[in-house]
């Protein structure tokens, strides 16, 4: 709704003042619209619990949303450069209009607060669609004031080229953002390494709670929306009971949960042999006993 109603007062907008650039920030403004909409299947879709299709749950739906909305994204920018071409062709100066200035400001003093709301949302829910979403129009609210001061310059420099000129740089922008959404998106898909201060977070819950007999490798990270999932091989004595085990991975569970809000962790217990002994002292054992060995 707020993006339809956003989406009006800039086509109002582009009307009143005749520019090419506030037309070009109208047509972009197309793309959120559509993005709002794929946002909120995605989030929806990526709120379903896991089915004997999808074993660890619909998370990903996510990023197949951010992908979308970058294609889209770019694909307004083209739009957008094909437009500025045009004003540059024409050579004609924008109308100054106070009325078609306000309505343009008005929606992006909307467009600004509702981004502020998805991208505190997204954070809290880790919900990549949602940020996704709020820093496109974060993006969109800073090409906008662009544009209005674009429009402003070209009517007092009396150089219409400027108008179009704005466009074009809108355009490409716009472009960069799509590309920047494609790219994280896909890392994303592709199961990239996470923030290396999150995995730093989990080692420390890790290093923190393990016995100084046993020890840690193999730690693997992914993520699927707003789910994380962490997995490794947690070595012990030999001669430590299947409850004692379970009773260990039990608290590193809890140590590493308040890290990782409901990710989820897979714990593989294994004996200790003399090529993976339990203690420091062997290369690659960092940090003590109990410390990482990938």
């Amino acid at each position: 709704m707020i993006g339809v109603l956003v989406l009006g007062l800039k086509f109002l907008a582009a009307q009143l003042t005749g520019s090419v650039a506030l037309w070009s920030d109208a047509l972009e403004s197309i793309v959120n619209v559509a993005a709002a909409v794929g946002a909120l299947v995605a989030v929806r879709v990526a709120a379903r619990p896991p089915d004997a299709d999808h074993l660890f749950g619909h998370g990903k739906a996510e990023y197949l949303s951010a992908v979308a909305e970058g294609v889209l994204i770019v694909v307004a920018a083209v739009a957008i450069l094909h437009e500025a071409w045009n004003g540059l062709q024409a050579g004609t100066t924008p109308d100054f209009s106070p009325a078609g200035l306000a309505v343009s400001l008005v929606a992006s003093a909307i467009n600004g607060g509702w981004a502020m709301v998805l991208i505190r949302y997204g954070r809290r829910l880790r919900s990549s669609a949602l940020s996704a979403d709020g820093h496109h129009l974060m993006t969109d609210v800073v090409t906008s004031v662009g544009v209005l001061i674009g429009v402003g310059l070209a009517k007092v420099t009396g150089l219409p080229w400027l108008d179009p000129a704005l466009a074009a740089v809108v355009g490409c922008v716009v472009i960069y953002t799509g590309w920047q959404l494609v790219t994280s998106s896909v890392a994303g898909l592709m199961d990239a390494a996470p923030d290396p201060e999150l995995v730093s977070a989990v080692r420390g819950a890790i290093a923190q709670t393990l016995p100084a007999d046993t020890a840690y490798h193999a730690l693997r990270f992914r993520e699927a929306g707003h789910q994380h999932f962490v997995e490794f091989h947690l070595t012990v004595d030999g001669a430590t009971t299947v409850a004692d085990s379970h009773a260990l991975c039990d608290r590193l569970e809890a140590a590493i949960k308040p890290v990782l809000p409901g990710g989820r962790i897979l714990i593989h217990v294994e004996p200790a042999s003399p090529e993976r002994p339990t203690v420091s002292g062997i290369p690659g054992l960092a940090g003590g006993p109990g410390g990482p060995r990938d």
